[in-house]
């Protein structure tokens, strides 16, 4: 039983790097999306393209119902920042920063769920915590502060983090609806909800929008419905279920291997020079995210209760 368990954990690991992987690339995918059409137009597609698909893999698994009023009062919520706010400024920030610079900044994402959860959940603060939020912020501004300019800072750079912020402060609301309500029926809801608003948004602000969606090869069409599916269909999915086999602690860890493969992404597909800066960020706010978020400690606690067990057989 064990050994099935232990070879059931290590599919998950897999699994989830794969995710992981998928989600670093989604950065270099979403660039590329959002530089051939409307950014806010085209984001509305695929966010609804990637709701359909949810709920589509949820009727085959026979997990829809209706939400109950307190239930949908949540799904709104987190629907606003999960999904408008977050792939709005992610979808405009990327039109006017790296792929790079986008897919570091995005790596803030578990530092930031750390300090709103101090702030809004009465988390306690811990010397860690304060360590690790100092370490990601510096690597941030190694990102974005070229030779120490401020100057330097785009408005692209800007967006990403709100973006990022925005879809921190939705864990809030998800994590106080989330026993009552599958996160996986959840997020379809949210997608649904927000790719709606999405679409109302974009007639305002990109007249021209539908217009711009003739603009499309047929390669960057594939790379529309790979990023709807894969990435932001299924990988929501696949993560939330990790989340219920092993716990949100040790999933976590696995986030950090997003700036990685976005930063390799956007080598490889997009010809993007990296520079030390950019390097030593990534280290910083890594680092920032393990210590910040106690990772390490629940590392260590695994490590140490292996080794007792070790000695006690």
């Amino acid at each position: 039983m064990e050994a099935l368990a232990a070879r059931q954990k290590k599919l998950i690991y897999l699994t989830l790097t794969l995710v992981m992987l998928a989600w670093g690339l989604n950065v270099i995918a979403t660039k590329l999306i959002v530089t051939t059409f409307m950014p806010v137009t085209i984001t509305a597609f695929r966010i609804f393209t990637a709701g359909v698909c949810v709920f589509v893999i949820l009727f085959f698994t026979r997990k829809i119902r209706i939400p109950t009023k307190r239930e949908l009062l949540f799904i709104l919520l987190g629907g606003f920042f999960n999904v408008v706010g977050h792939h709005y400024f992610l979808s405009i920030g990327l039109r006017n920063t790296s792929a790079s610079n986008g897919g570091l900044i995005l790596g803030m994402g578990p530092l930031l769920i750390t300090i709103l959860a101090i702030l809004f959940l009465g988390s306690s603060v811990t010397m860690a915590q304060v360590v690790g939020i100092v370490l990601g912020f510096s690597g941030v501004a190694f990102v974005v502060l070229k030779n120490g300019n401020i100057s330097a800072v785009s408005l692209g750079d800007l967006y990403v983090f709100i973006s990022i912020l925005s879809q921190a402060i939705s864990f809030i609301f998800i994590s106080k609806i989330a026993r009552s309500l599958d996160p996986r029926l959840m997020t379809g809801y949210m997608l649904l909800f927000g790719s709606v608003i999405l679409f109302i948004i974009s007639l305002i602000v990109e007249p021209d929008g539908l217009t711009s969606l003739a603009q499309g090869s047929f390669n960057i069409w594939v790379v529309f419905f790979a990023s709807a599916f894969i990435a932001t269909a299924v990988g929501h999915m696949v993560y939330n279920f990790a989340v219920g086999e092993i716990g949100a602690a040790e999933t976590s860890i696995f986030i950090n291997l997003n700036p990685f493969f976005a930063l390799i992404g956007a080598v490889i597909f997009l010809g993007e020079e990296i520079v030390p800066t950019q390097i030593i960020g990534f280290i910083l706010i890594i680092a920032g995210v393990i210590i910040g978020s106690d990772i390490w400690k629940e590392m260590m606690k695994k490590s140490k209760l292996r080794k007792e067990k070790h000695l006690s057989a």
